[in-house]
């Protein structure tokens, strides 16, 4: 049975687009699926940047079929691209494979170890493995075996025989030079991922003039299999062509109506292939949409090819904070598979989706992401009891499920920050982060660390791979004599109040209020007091007390949850370090 869209889910920007891209579908294809598309190109890591590329089109897609309609979301992976660089920090990658600049990706070798067999599947399984977990559906498409097998012959021919009104449209926009970017430095940590890297669109290629003419399509050589070529002379009748290679000296003559080693430009490729699939909505990054980039000049140029420009929103940059603290290897640009270990499914989702593509948003891998959890665990919330609003409601629904069904999800989602810290505490021992966790609640224990996955691995391997050593938490194995020692009778009061009260709080919530309370009982005022009832010096003296704590406990001044902590050190051996 359809799912239809709900009332609630109306005022989002993906029922927005739905809606445009379901009239438009019918407009020019009653009948048939809708179609939306992205694109990719695994030049190297495909990192969170490219994602956007693919979850607007999936957040569109899905909501498209929540309303009973079939669509079709094509992945084309860009593998028939030429290889422009050698990615900077790729494990099993060193100079050696500049010899193979100007090749196709799927014709280079595959990373050293990689169990794939060219550097295009290399990179693509990875994506795709992400693409899975995210409960993203595609129809993947290889532009190596689409130009290779000869499916866009009719296409090429056509583009040569109309090579003239192409180069006419180019040239409109070839002597219009787009702005000068500003070369802004930006600190690693809010680094912006283009997309542009990771599409078709980086090759920003429009085909080249010589004394021969315009030509849209060029050749790979046949004999280093490099792009390095130059169309020397083509007829249309016998579509005879003649090339050269700038690179090893070969020469060939062949005919196009038979030869399916090479490729349109990018700049005729990508409207080409809207006519050809019918694509009915795609979007572009920011570096599309200025006069001359190929979205812009596509638009004119699908027409020869008696197709239209997509619905195609250009979307922001992503930024990463925390990620000059990433042990990643990979150059320090974080892909998909980086994000997924560290957190669930769900709140990536919920991130591409609770920001309208032309707005930026940041991707955490350092403490911002303790907080965002904890902005999902209050919008989980209010979806419970029906307090949530519309917009918000819309972005969780596209979080937690696909028109599929649900996506996996831990049972009993405890706060992030929390499990975090007891996986920093327990230092990999299971046994201990089970009897921390179920000394949370001791009305409703935990009776197996599953429940609480997999947000507590995401959240363990958060701490081992994007803290840094000296952030780590190290309990004391004895007691600071000297410090004890050196106490005024004040500090002294304030932890034998504690001790006092340990066993008839031993709770996350009891905890809680034994520590915030301390201060307030040595200054005159009730546990239960609010921050209203107090002076502003009860602060500061909660402060000093936590700190206090934190040096007997973990010679430092700060360190996780003071309950947490408590809970995760033990009654026993927290007596020990307070100097019972």
């Amino acid at each position: 049975m359809p799912i239809v869209a709900q009332s609630t889910e109306t005022t989002d920007w993906v029922s927005r687009f739905a809606d445009e891209v379901i009239e438009e579908s019918e407009r020019r294809a009653p009948g048939k699926p809708v179609v939306v598309a992205s694109g990719l190109s695994p030049s190297g890591p495909i990192h969170l940047g490219n994602l956007r590329e693919v979850m607007t089109p999936h957040l569109v897609a899905d909501e498209i079929r929540r309303r009973g309609h079939q669509v079709r979301h094509l992945i084309s992976w860009d593998d028939y691209d030429r290889y422009r660089k050698v990615p900077a920090g790729v494990p099993g990658v060193d100079e050696t494979w500049a010899e193979h600049i100007g090749k196709p990706l799927t014709s280079v070798p595959a990373p050293k170890g990689s169990p794939y067999p060219n550097w295009a599947e290399h990179f693509k399984a990875a994506m795709v493995e992400s693409l899975a977990e995210l409960g993203v559906e595609f129809d993947g498409i290889s532009q190596t075996e689409q130009y290779t097998s000869g499916v866009y012959r009719e296409q090429i021919l056509h583009a040569m025989r109309h090579r003239a009104d192409i180069d006419a449209i180019l040239a409109q926009y070839r002597t219009k030079k787009a702005p000068a970017k500003k070369q802004q430095q930006k600190p690693v940590d809010e680094a912006e991922l283009e997309a542009a890297e990771g599409s078709g669109a980086a090759a920003e290629d429009d085909g080249s003039s010589g004394s021969a003419g315009y030509f849209p399509y060029k050749p790979y050589c046949g004999n280093c299999e490099k792009d390095l070529t130059t169309v020397t002379s083509y007829d249309d009748d016998s579509t005879e062509l003649t090339y050269s290679c700038t690179s090893c000296g070969f020469s060939e003559t062949v005919r196009l109506n038979e030869f399916n080693r090479g490729k349109l430009v990018w700049k005729v490729d990508w409207p080409m292939r809207w006519a050809y699939e019918g694509v009915i909505f795609e979007p572009s990054g920011v570096d599309h949409s200025s006069p001359g980039s190929s979205f812009q000049v596509g638009g004119q140029i699908v027409g020869i090819f008696g197709g239209k420009q997509p619905i195609g929103p250009m979307y922001a940059f992503v930024g990463i904070s925390g990620m000059a603290k990433m042990s990643s290897s990979k150059g320090g640009v974080p892909t998909p598979a980086d994000a997924l270990k560290i957190m669930e499914p769900q709140l990536l989702r919920w991130l591409y989706a609770r920001r309208r593509p032309n707005q930026s948003f940041k991707v955490a891998f350092d403490q911002e992401i303790q907080r965002l959890y904890d902005e999902w665990d209050r919008l989980e919330a209010k979806v419970a009891d029906g307090s949530v609003l519309p917009a918000d409601a819309a972005a969780h629904s596209r979080a937690v499920r696909t028109a599929s069904g649900e996506l996996p999800r831990t049972p009993r989602p405890l706060p992030y920050r929390t499990l975090a810290s007891v996986a920093d505490i327990t230092a990999g021992h299971e046994d201990q982060a089970l009897r921390i966790l179920s000394d949370l609640d001791p009305a409703n224990p935990l009776t197996s660390l599953d429940e609480a996955r997999p947000r507590y691995d995401k959240a363990e391997a958060w701490i081992n791979t994007h803290v840094p050593a000296d952030q780590r938490t190290i309990v004391r194995d004895e007691p600071d004599t000297e410090l004890l020692k050196s106490l005024d009778e004040q500090a002294r009061e304030s932890l034998r109040l504690l001790l006092d009260g340990l066993a008839d709080n031993w709770s996350l919530d009891g905890l809680t209020h034994l520590v915030y309370g301390v201060p307030k009982i040595q200054a005159g005022f009730s546990p239960d007091a609010t921050p209203k009832e107090l002076p502003a010096e009860i602060k500061t003296a909660q402060r000093t007390f936590f700190a206090l704590l934190y040096q007997l406990l973990v010679s430092r001044d700060t360190g996780p949850r003071l309950p947490t902590l408590l809970l995760a050190v033990g009654q026993e051996r927290v007596r020990t370090l307070l100097g019972e």
